[in-house]
């Protein structure tokens, strides 16, 4: 069904006009008749003068038609000037912001405010790839594009911006030999916050490219992985959670899904990651790996019927020493596991961000990159 055509509205006075002439009176004689100085009579004719209240009254006793009429016609008059001025705009402008999350993005610097609809909605088509505002964004790899009927629109723009921020950032030629040299490799860090300082490069080097993009509010992510091509993996974080255990524990999940080959074909969003409650087989996998890969599982079992329920601050700090991880991994992990209340031992959950934004390629946190 074709878009209705709003026929074309006429001013008061052409109505006036056909009143006159039906009557056979002049624009004088008219004048004469309502109280009224002839200029005005001419002015409401021409539309050069709105009918007002007064106005109406006058042409209604005049007439018999009512005051009534001549009001309704002027404002009928009036609001189509503003419709073909403006509805079209607000109505495209409405459509933008109800798809997309337009004033995060602008705020965020990912596209640039306009009060041209037609740049603002050129921007949102580039930023998405896609050719038209109906056309729902994909996430394009290899020939295959999935669509994400499940997933919010901040959760997309976010993987969007992500990809984009990602394609910047220099790395070295992936291996999957170099992959698995990267889990010892980042082992290492884990005994000290500042650590964190080296992930950058140590995944650049094997040629994985990390990026942290800080997430949009009521945007619930994690992390994600995702591949630009079969030899290009991505993690991006959104160190929504500024605790060395939850970054630790994110990453070497990210890492388990690269080391499996996922996300290639459609990306993998990350949100609420240590929670297993009703998540794919795979997930768990990765979270099991994630942890497994920063205290070992027997390990942390054996520690556990060793000290529970009592598990003090020496013991921690000893075990963790033993394990050359930081005391906050392991208090993550116990509460995890449901041994510690969220609240106990919150001093070891050290804040790690800032090693973190410090060297990897971030957009977020105070921080803004222009991209191309």
């Amino acid at each position: 069904m074709g878009a209705r055509i709003a026929a074309e509205v006429f001013p008061p006075g052409e109505f006036l006009k056909d009143e006159l002439e039906a009557r056979g009176w002049t624009q004088a004689e008219f004048a004469e008749i309502i109280g009224k100085d002839t200029r005005l009579v001419s002015e409401v004719m021409s539309g050069k003068r709105i009918v007002t209240p007064e106005t109406a009254v006058a042409l209604g006793h005049a007439l018999g038609t009512g005051p009534e009429l001549w009001m309704n016609l002027e404002s009928q008059y009036q609001l189509s000037k503003v419709r073909s001025a403006g509805e079209n705009s607000i109505a495209r402008k409405a459509k933008l912001h109800s798809k997309f999350p337009v004033r995060e993005m602008v705020k965020r610097g990912w596209i640039e405010t306009s009060k041209n609809i037609d740049i603002l909605e050129a921007q949102l088509l580039a930023f998405f790839g896609i050719s038209s505002i109906d056309e729902t964004p994909g996430f394009s790899h290899a020939a295959k594009k999935q669509s994400y009927d499940d997933t919010s629109t901040l959760q997309i723009a976010w993987l969007f911006r992500a990809r984009a921020l990602s394609q910047a950032a220099p790395v070295q030629k992936y291996s999957e030999s170099k992959l698995k040299r990267v889990f010892e490799e980042l082992k290492e860090l884990t005994e000290f916050v500042d650590g964190a300082r080296s992930v950058a490069s140590i995944l650049a080097n094997a040629g994985i490219r990390f990026v942290v993009l800080e997430s949009l509010p009521g945007c619930k992510i994690d992390g994600a992985c995702f591949w630009l091509d079969k030899s290009s993996p991505v993690i991006a974080m959104s160190l929504r959670f500024d605790r060395v255990d939850n970054f630790w524990h994110t990453l070497f999940h990210e890492l388990d899904h690269i080391l499996h080959r996922e996300g290639m074909n459609e990306p993998i969003l990350d949100i609420d990651i240590q929670n297993d409650e009703e998540k794919p087989a795979n997930e768990i996998r990765a979270n099991e790996a994630a942890a497994e890969s920063l205290i070992p599982r027997a390990e942390l079992e054996g520690f556990i019927a060793r000290v529970s329920p009592m598990f003090s601050d020496e013991s921690i700090i000893g075990f963790a020493r033993r394990m050359r991880v930081h005391p906050g991994i392991v208090v993550g992990q116990l509460q995890n596991r449901r041994l510690l209340p969220w609240s106990f031992h919150r001093k070891k959950l050290e804040k790690i961000r800032e090693f973190v934004v410090g060297s990897a390629l971030t957009d977020g946190f105070g921080r803004m990159i222009e991209i191309s």
